[in-house]
């Protein structure tokens, strides 16, 4: 009896709605079933369509991580679009040669920046493509889009440093503020970066702490260690000739700049300016010399110290310390005995 029915059934033709349907026609003249043609939209047509949603979800995200990789790519190998360049070479007089930095930095600083890409690729394709499956079973998207957009609301209020931080590490990772190895001032902490992430950086001061500064709180960077670097050496002398003292100074300068193990850290000679300040304990002069962000230190250290032993040399030290002991002496000549003041 039961299969009588079915037969039966089977015999009876889909309803008209049914047969207005291309697919349903079609079941319904190749199978002969009309419980099937009935079902095809949902035996078929549904599953077809969840399989397609998805897998062209995959194939944009594949799209898409392949461009981004060979932004990335391009980007290691020295071609590099003006949003990925870094702040120092869009400006050449912001460099000694713009077209001269390191290519491992460049490498880490562009994987960091493809790697936020991928990720936001992925969580846009795959949340659209959820969507529209979600859709296939008739759900109500309006309602999941408005708890969703009161949600991404709340979310704001309640994380805005998160978001600020993120925002400002990505912008940082983009211009090229600063990476790892960099010697900086963020004004909370002056120091060596030791890692950059979206959200902290982390600097090592000249004490040895480690600082965790989030990048949302980083209002200006003070980097030491891109392009070149002046130093500058202020000595006293007193109120020695100054005319004695800039080319005591001058000599001593031009003597470093000579030196074979820093003149690759030179990028032009020294030069003593002459009189900066006059002060109560005298006369000031200034020497400044142009290097490079990663000789600086070395060739400060050691222009400070030839400038202080040509003065000592040269006898102006002395004449430095007997005014101090005796204001209001006469400036003895280099070599001259005696404490030069009242007996």
């Amino acid at each position: 009896m039961l299969h009588a029915l079915a037969a039966a059934t089977d015999a009876d033709p889909p309803s008209p709605e049914c047969l207005q349907e291309p697919l349903c026609k079609w079941t319904w003249k190749v199978t002969g079933s009309t419980w099937f043609a009935e079902g095809s939209y949902w035996i078929l047509l549904k599953p077809l369509r969840i399989v397609l949603i998805v897998l062209l979800a995959f194939a944009a995200r594949w799209a898409l991580h392949r461009t981004i990789n060979r932004l990335v790519r391009s980007t290691t190998e020295g071609a590099v679009p003006t949003l990925l360049k870094p702040l120092r070479e869009r400006i050449p007089s912001a460099a000694l040669n713009p077209e001269q930095f390191m290519p491992e930095r460049r490498r880490q600083r562009a994987e960091a920046i493809g790697s936020v890409l991928r990720s936001l690729v992925t969580a846009f394709v795959f949340g659209i493509a959820l969507l529209m499956v979600l859709k296939e079973f008739s759900f109500d998207l309006a309602p999941l889009l408005a708890s969703a957009g009161i949600a991404g609301v709340a979310l704001g209020f309640g994380a805005q440093s998160l978001v600020k931080d993120l925002i400002a590490g990505l912008f940082m990772l983009i211009e090229d503020q600063y990476g790892v190895g960099d010697t900086v001032d963020l004004g909370q902490a002056t120091g060596v970066v030791e890692s950059v992430g979206l959200r902290v950086t982390t600097v090592r001061d000249g004490r040895g702490v480690l600082w965790y500064i989030r990048n949302g709180e980083i209002i200006r960077v003070g980097n030491k260690s891109q392009g070149w670097a002046v130093v500058v050496v202020d000595l006293p002398i007193g109120f020695a000739s100054t005319e004695e003292a800039t080319a005591v100074l001058r000599t001593a300068a031009a003597s470093v700049a000579m030196d074979p193990d820093l003149a690759a850290q030179i990028v032009e000679e020294p030069e003593v300016l002459g009189v900066e300040q006059i002060t109560v304990d005298g006369t000031v002069i200034r020497t400044v010399v142009k290097t490079t962000a990663e000789g600086q230190f070395a060739v400060g250290r050691e222009l400070r110290r030839r400038l202080a032993e040509a003065l000592e040399n040269s006898g102006i030290t002395a004449q430095i310390a007997a005014a101090r002991l005796y204001p209001g002496a006469p400036p003895r000549a280099a070599g001259e005995t005696g404490t030069g003041g009242p007996t």
